[in-house]
Formats: C-alpha cells, structure tokens, sequence
C-alpha cells in the first residue's frame, strides 16, 4: 500500500469491510501514536469523513489513580516556585 504525502497530508485508499470496519495503515497509526482501544472521533464534512484521536477523561482518571498508587506524584507545594524547583530537581535526576 503506498501513501501520497502532499505537505502534512497523506492519502491511502483503503477498503470498507463487511461490518463497517476501515483500517488504519501502519504507517499512519503509528505516526499519530495510535494504540488498539483508542478512540477516534468520526465527523462528517461535506463529503469528506474526518477521524480524530479523543482520550476519554475516564481513561486519564485511571491513569492517574494508577500514578497516586504507584506513588509517582510530587506535592502539594506551597507556591508556583516551589513547583518549578520540584519539577527541575526531579529532570535532574532522570537526567543522571
């Protein structure tokens, strides 16, 4: 399958399946770091169809609860500054 690049746009023809299903080349799946279970917002312009990733805000609430638990949170900080000394001293030691 090739895909037609023109700018920031690509083209790929692609088939529908029996149940409605398209699929998603690789190439373009993983560039827009696409994942199975992701969802896509599917809107109808002109004669056009335009599918565009959404995360859920109950999939970020689980991801952060899993963060709480895993004690992967800094805080809570009694102004601005010290938010920005946390957050500089913690690149710093990922950075080592």
């Amino acid at each position: 399958m090739k895909i037609q690049s023109r700018g920031r746009r690509a083209a790929v023809i692609v088939k529908i399946g029996v149940s409605r299903q398209v699929a998603i080349p690789k190439k373009l799946h993983d560039e827009m770091g696409l994942a199975p279970g992701d969802y896509l917002q599917v809107e109808l312009d002109g004669d056009r169809l335009i599918l565009t990733p959404k995360v859920l805000i109950e999939k970020r609430l689980a991801e952060s609860l899993d963060d709480i638990r895993e004690g992967r949170v800094h805080g809570p900080f009694r102004s601005a500054s010290a938010l920005l000394r946390s957050l500089h001293r913690t690149k710093k030691t990922k950075a080592s």
